[in-house]
């Protein structure tokens, strides 16, 4: 049976919750933390020393942090924009997008692993992984390069981090490394799948050269959940080969182009009490396109395909309105009716879960026929009995949440 993991997606050290669902993971006996240098702007990391200098010795030793590099964004970003462009591994850095770079490079990683180190307040990190390598692959797609030719380039991107890595395994700085990748768990005839067979070899050739007698390559992560099931081709030769298995997104799955939150979710009992305030509030010439907007979000909160698209939504158009809206709005009320935004925006969201819910219920019913089960309580029921998973990672933002799934243990 597989163990369960604490995944820090959307942790931050600034929301007191997390630090104490955390805190409260590891004194219920979780010993295995995942992480990356790029979750919330390193606010994870941060979350997870806070919440481990309230955890005794004898459980804080028993807890394996597993963090990730790769990924350049916020503040790494700035910091690569002013003092490293000019830096050795430049050459490798992957420019996805504005706010998203990548890089692989061994003289990246000593950079990044110093930075997370000093974050977590540890001298070393149990298992230190290449995060989605294949930001390279699909560069190269899109610069129509061979696919000869972009394994090749893979490859030695890979051999060239797992020097890096064998270099910190010597010096101590970390005990394990390993891939953690979306595309392991793609069909592979995929243009962006990434083949494993030969990661061994390279791992070996990579202590081979650092002078290491054997590699310390452990550990794979990637995508399995109860809709996507191809990553479990992986994860059998992962098992075959001595390497441990985690796998994520146990309950955000990919089916058919869609996503899907594999989750039921109550109504809001809240919702038309904030949201009949407001309107009431709203029905003045001054706030009229307020008024709109929410005559509006009332009536599609059931068309978002998944929670996802709504926080995207959200972010990008929602709340510009709404500030928008409020511009010119100027009154001693001001503050009484942001506050009460708020509360409302909250209750929106939950409606919004609901109403995904029971769509994801309807369209997903061959997988979730025990009605009796919450579709989380089926999803990860389904891999832990996958034999070849030896944790599921999952996002615990509050000690409620801890405890919900740490009953599924039983």
């Amino acid at each position: 049976m597989s163990n369960f993991a604490f995944g820090t997606y959307r942790i931050s050290d600034l929301n007191p919750q997390h630090v104490e669902a955390l805190r409260e993971a590891i004194e219920s006996g979780v010993d295995l933390i995942d992480t990356s240098s790029n979750y919330m702007d390193g606010g994870a990391q941060r979350a997870i020393a806070a919440a481990m200098r309230a955890v005794e010795s004898d459980k804080k030793n028993e807890v394996e942090i597993v963090s990730k590099f790769g990924y350049i964004q916020g503040s790494s970003l700035l910091e690569y924009r002013e003092n490293f462009a000019d830096k050795k591994y430049s050459k490798d850095v992957v420019k996805y997008s504005e706010d998203c770079y990548h890089c692989i490079s061994k003289e990246f990683l000593h950079v990044e692993l110093t930075e997370s180190l000093k974050r977590l307040e540890v001298s070393s990190i149990g298992c230190y992984l290449i995060h989605n390598p294949e930001y390279y692959i699909l560069d190269a797609i899109n610069k129509n390069i061979s696919k000869d030719d972009r394994l090749d380039e893979m490859y030695r991107r890979i051999e060239n981090a797992f020097i890096g890595l064998e270099e910190e395994i010597r010096d101590s700085r970390i005990l394990s490394y390993g891939i953690s990748s979306n595309s392991f768990s793609l069909l592979g005839s995929d243009d962006e799948f990434l083949p494993y067979e030969d990661l061994l070899t390279l791992a070996q050739n990579a202590a081979t050269i650092v002078g290491n007698q054997k590699h310390s390559f452990t550990t794979i992560q990637l995508p399995i959940n109860i809709l996507e099931t191809e990553g479990l081709k992986c994860a059998a030769w992962a098992k075959q080969n001595g390497l441990r298995v985690l796998a994520n997104r146990p309950l955000n799955a990919k089916y058919k182009n869609r996503m899907y939150r594999l989750a039921d979710y109550k109504e809001s009992r809240e919702y038309y009490h904030y949201f009949n305030e407001l309107i009431e509030f709203c029905d003045r010439d001054e706030l009229r396109a307020l008024y709109n907007l929410l005559e509006e979000m009332e009536a599609t909160k059931h068309k978002f395909d998944w929670i996802g698209s709504y926080d995207i939504f959200l972010f990008t158009q929602i709340i510009p309105h709404i500030k928008k809206s409020l511009e010119r709005f100027e009154s001693e009320e001001v503050e009484d009716i942001i506050n009460t935004i708020r509360l409302y925006l909250v209750e929106y969201r939950k409606m919004v879960e609901y109403e995904c819910s029971v769509r994801t219920r309807d369209e997903l019913k061959q997988f979730f026929k025990e009605s009796h089960l919450l579709m989380q309580e089926i999803a990860i029921k389904f891999l832990m009995k996958c034999e070849n998973v030896d944790y599921v990672i999952v996002g615990m933002r509050k000690p409620l949440y801890v405890y919900e799934i740490l009953s599924l243990r039983v």
